[in-house]
């Protein structure tokens, strides 16, 4: 990841608000364009639902438990301003241009 001090012009109330919502399966990765960690996201989604359907109950719950862990961290850097976009720029809250 290219990591510079330059902001980015992605939107910190979309980016904070999708990760609230939908931050288990990784939307905020995608309107950040950091994909990588968007199809992980996905990934683990689908293998906590595909444990569950089987039976694996303990598969599930550790599979559960990694992503809300994940999903609270992403969560928390974002808030205080300390999470990048694919691009290796800073998402801050207000506007980065001025």
């Amino acid at each position: 990841m290219n990591e510079t001090t330059e902001h980015s012009p992605k939107s910190y109330g979309v980016a904070v608000t999708l990760c609230g919502i939908f931050g288990t399966l990784g939307i905020h990765h995608f309107y950040l364009e950091d994909w990588w960690h968007g199809i992980a996201d996905l990934i683990l989604v689908v293998l906590t639902f595909t444990f569950f359907f089987q039976g694996y109950i303990g598969l599930f719950f550790i599979t559960l438990l990694i992503d809300a862990v994940h999903t609270i961290v992403i969560f928390y850097l974002l808030i205080v301003e300390n999470w990048r976009d694919g691009q290796g720029r800073l998402i801050v809250l207000g506007n980065p241009t001025a």
